[in-house]
C-alpha cells in the first residue's frame, strides 16, 4: 500500500483516499468513492432520475446536486420543454437544486457557485473533471451510476495511474490555455490519458488564472483521463473570493515526494497558436502548419471556452470592426452571469456592432443544437469535440481552437495567426463578479416534497428491458467497427435526435446511423445480436444511451480491440458483456455477419473463467479478456445489469 511504501501522495491520490470507501488504491484496482456533489444535464438527465426514481429513495443523501437545464434548449416541439418540466419537478420533490434554461452551461454554472476544492464531483456528462480547475475530484459517469450516487451509494472506478504535466515559463501574447491542452493531446492522443489521472504542476501552474485551469481540465476529457486535476491555491482562492465564496477554499497540494507513473514537461514560452483538424481533437497542428484555408463560420463558447475572460478577449479582438462577410460568427456565453457581466460594461454591445449573432447561454452548436455550418463548410469552433457529423453537417471541416484564433479568423474570413493583429488584448479576471442566484431553484424542504407532483409528458417511456444473463449466447455479429468509434457514432446528438433522450424505441432508429444507417433495421430483423469494434471503442460523451439504446435493440455483447473508461462501465451498467480480444489479430479475423457463440457464458462469467468466443461460420475459436470487469460488475452482468443488481442487494 502507500502507507508502506512510505512516499508522499499526489494531489489526486489525497482526494482519493480522503473518500475511498472500499477497495485499496493500487493501480488498475476497482476502488468505491464516496461522492459529495452530482449534477446532470436535460439531454442526460432525464433518465437519470427516471432510473433515481425507480430506486425508491425519497431524499438525495450527497452534500449538493444540481440538476443544470443546458443542452436541449432549441424547442421545436414539446418533448424539450416536457422534460425540462420533469427535471423541474423531480428535482424539486428529491432535494436537488433545479439550475433553470438560460443560467448556464452546467460546468461553468457549478465552477462558479457550487464547485469546492477537495469535494468529489460526478455528472452525467464526460466534460466534468472541469472542476478539477478549483481542485476537485470530478468525474463523467453515466446517468445510472449519478443516479446511484444521489441516492448515497458508492461510485466505483479503476484506481488510476498518476500522470504528472509539469508546465514551465509563461503564455507569450496570444497564446492561450486552449493551446496548452491542445499541446497535451498532441503529445499524448485521444486514447493517451486511459486509465490517468492527470495531474498539472510546475511554476508556469501559476500564471494561469482558474478559468484558464478550468479550459484545460475541461478538454482532459478528451484525452480519454479518468479526470484532470490543478492544485488548490491562491490563485483558486482568488476567484472563489471574487465569487464571494472564499469560504469554500482550502489548499490542497502534492506531497514534494509523491511519485508519478508518467512525467511530462511544457514549455509555455515555446507553445504558438494552434488548432485541433478534422475530425478529432489530438489531429493538433500550429496554425502555421494549416495555413490560410478560408473559414465559413467561427461559433465561439461551449463549456471549454465561454468564461468572463474568453469573452472579454473576444470583444476586444472585434471592437470597432466587422466581420468578413462570408463568415457567420455565433457566440454563446457561458453563464447568465458571463453574458449579465458583458451586457453590463458594454462589451456584448462590442460583439453585436462587429456583426455577432449572440446565442443564449447554453451548449447550443457544441452539441449540435443548432447552427450547423454549410455543407462541406469549414467551421471554427473554440469548443473539445470535432468529432464527424457531430456538427450536423457530415460534409463540414470542424477545427478546434483558441478564442483568439476564431475571433481573428473571423474578421479575415481565414484561418488566422491572431499575432498578426498586433498587440493583445491585457484582459484579467475581475475582482468580484457580479452574483445573482435568482435563476438557480432551491428544492422543497421534506414536509413540503410529499405534495410535489413529478409532471411527465408522452415522450418519457420506461427504462428498457432487461433479463439476466442465460447461459449461452449464440447471435450474428450485426455490425463491424474500426477505432475510436465515439457515443456521437453510436448514439448521434444534434437538434433532431436530442429531444428524443427519453424515449429508448424512437432513439433506436438512429443507433450508428453516421456509420452505418442500416443498422438498426439489421438488428431488429436479427433479433438479437454483437458488435466488433477497434480500439479505443466508446470514447468521447459520457452519454448512457450509447449503451441502453443497443439494450433496447439487442446488442448482447460488444467485443473490442480497447475500451473508453465511461462507455465500457455503461455496458455493465446496461448488462451488456464487454470484453477485448486477448489477441487483437483475432479482431481481422471476424466479418459482419459472421455467427459467433459464446458458451457457458453464465458460468464464465460467475466463475471468472476463460472466455471463449466460437465462430460457427468460420469454425474459429478467440480467445476473449475480461480481467477489465471486477467481481461486482461480474455480479452486475449475471442480474443483468447495474438496476436488476440493486434491486437484488436491496432484498
Amino acid at each position: 500500500t502507500l502507507e508502506e511504501k512510505s512516499m508522499g501522495l499526489t494531489l489526486a491520490q489525497k482526494l482519493i483516499k480522503a473518500h475511498l470507501v472500499e477497495g485499496e488504491m493500487i493501480a488498475g484496482e476497482e476502488i468505491g468513492l464516496r461522492i459529495d456533489q452530482t449534477l446532470t444535464q436535460d439531454a442526460t438527465g432525464t433518465m437519470a432520475y427516471l432510473e433515481f426514481e425507480a430506486m425508491g429513495v425519497d431524499r438525495v443523501k450527497t452534500e449538493k446536486s444540481v440538476a443544470y437545464i443546458d443542452h436541449n434548449t432549441l424547442q421545436t416541439g414539446f418533448e424539450n420543454a416536457d422534460d425540462h418540466r420533469y427535471i423541474q419537478t423531480v428535482t424539486k420533490k428529491h432535494g436537488i437544486y433545479f439550475s433553470r434554461p438560460g443560467n448556464g452551461i452546467c460546468h461553468q454554472v457549478h465552477l462558479e457557485r457550487f464547485g469546492i476544492p477537495g469535494k468529489t464531483l460526478i455528472g452525467s456528462d464526460s466534460h466534468t473533471p472541469t472542476g478539477g480547475g478549483i481542485g476537485m475530484l470530478a468525474m463523467g459517469a453515466g446517468g445510472l451510476d449519478v443516479a446511484v450516487a444521489m441516492g448515497g451509494g458508492t461510485y466505483y472506478i479503476p484506481m488510476p495511474k498518476m500522470t504528472r504535466i509539469n508546465l514551465h515559463g509563461y503564455l507569450k501574447p496570444w497564446v492561450s490555455a486552449k493551446d496548452i491542452i491542445l499541446e497535451v493531446l498532441r503529445i499524448m492522443s485521444v486514447k493517451g490519458g486511459v486509465g490517468k489521472i492527470i495531474e498539472y504542476g510546475g511554476d508556469g501552474v501559476k500564471t494561469l488564472s482558474v478559468p484558464e485551469r478550468a479550459t484545460i481540465t475541461n478538454m482532459g476529457a478528451e484525452l480519454g483521463a479518468t479526470t484532470s486535476i490543478f492544485p488548490s491555491d491562491e490563485i483558486t482562492l482568488a476567484f472563489l473570493k471574487a465569487q464571494g465564496r472564499e469560504n469554500d477554499w482550502t489548499e490542497i497540494l502534492p506531497d514534494a515526494d509523491a511519485e508519478y507513473d508518467e512525467i511530462i514537461d511544457i514549455d509555455l514560452c515555446s507553445l504558438v497558436p494552434m488548432a485541433a483538424c478534422p475530425h478529432m481533437p489530438d489531429q493538433v497542428k500550429t496554425t502555421d502548419e494549416i495555413g490560410r484555408i478560408k473559414v465559413d463560420q467561427v461559433a465561439i463558447g461551449s463549456c471549454t471556452n465561454s468564461s468572463f475572460v474568453d469573452m472579454m478577449k473576444v470583444a476586444e479582438i472585434l471592437k470597432g470592426k466587422t466581420i468578413a462577410p462570408t463568415v457567420s460568427l455565433c457566440i454563446a456565453p457561458g453563464s447568465k452571469q458571463v453574458l449579465n457581466m458583458l451586457a453590463l460594461n458594454g462589451a456584448l454591445s462590442d460583439m453585436i456592432n462587429a456583426g455577432a449573432r449572440i446565442l443564449e447561454s447554453a451548449c447550443g452548436p457544441c452539441i449540435g443544437m443548432g447552427q450547423s455550418p454549410n455543407s462541406k463548410g469549414v467551421s471554427l469552433r473554440t469548443f473539445n469535440r470535432n468529432f464527424e457529423g457531430r456538427s450536423g453537417t457530415k460534409d463540414a471541416g470542424i477545427y478546434l481552437v483558441s478564442p483568439e484564433v476564431a475571433a481573428a479568423s473571423a474578421l479575415t474570413g481565414y484561418l488566422t495567426d491572431p499575432r498578426e493583429l498586433g498587440d493583445a488584448p491585457n484582459v484579467t479576471m475581475p475582482e468580484k463578479f457580479i452574483v445573482n442566484d435568482n435563476m438557480i431553484e432551491a428544492p422543497a424542504s421534506e414536509d413540503e416534497a410529499k405534495n410535489v407532483e413529478v409532471l411527465r409528458g408522452p415522450n418519457i417511456k420506461p427504462f428498457p428491458k432487461t433479463e439476466a444473463l442465460p447461459e449461452e449466447i449464440t447471435a450474428k455479429v450485426v455490425l463491424k467497427v474500426e477505432d475510436n468509434i465515439t457515443t456521437d457514432h453510436i448514439m448521434p446528438a444534434g437538434a433532431k435526435i436530442l429531444p428524443y433522450r427519453s424515449n429508448i424505441p424512437h432513439l433506436s432508429q438512429y443507433c450508428f446511423a453516421v456509420c452505418d444507417e442500416s443498422f438498426p433495421e439489421r438488428i431488429k430483423a436479427e433479433g438479437k445480436g454483437f458488435i466488433v469494434g477497434g480500439a479505443n471503442y466508446g470514447q468521447g460523451s459520457s452519454r448512457e444511451h450509447a449503451a441502453l439504446v443497443p439494450l433496447y435493440l439487442g446488442v448482447k455483447a460488444v467485443i473490442t480491440k480497447s475500451f473508453a473508461r465511461i462507455h465500457v462501465a455503461n455496458l455493465v451498467n446496461a448488462g451488456i458483456l464487454p470484453f477485448t480480444f486477448k489477441n487483437e489479430s483475432d479482431y481481422d479475423k471476424i466479418s459482419q455477419m459472421d455467427e459467433l457463440s459464446l458458451p457457458s457464458i453464465r458460468d464464465c462469467i460467475k466463475n471468472n473463467k476463460t472466455v471463449v468466443l466460437k465462430n460457427l461460420t468460420k469454425g474459429e475459436e478467440y480467445e476473449l479478456d475480461s480481467s477489465h470487469l471486477s467481481a461486482r460488475q461480474r455480479d452486475m452482468l449475471l442480474c443483468g445489469g447495474l438496476l436488476d443488481y440493486t434491486r437484488e442487494m436491496n432484498k
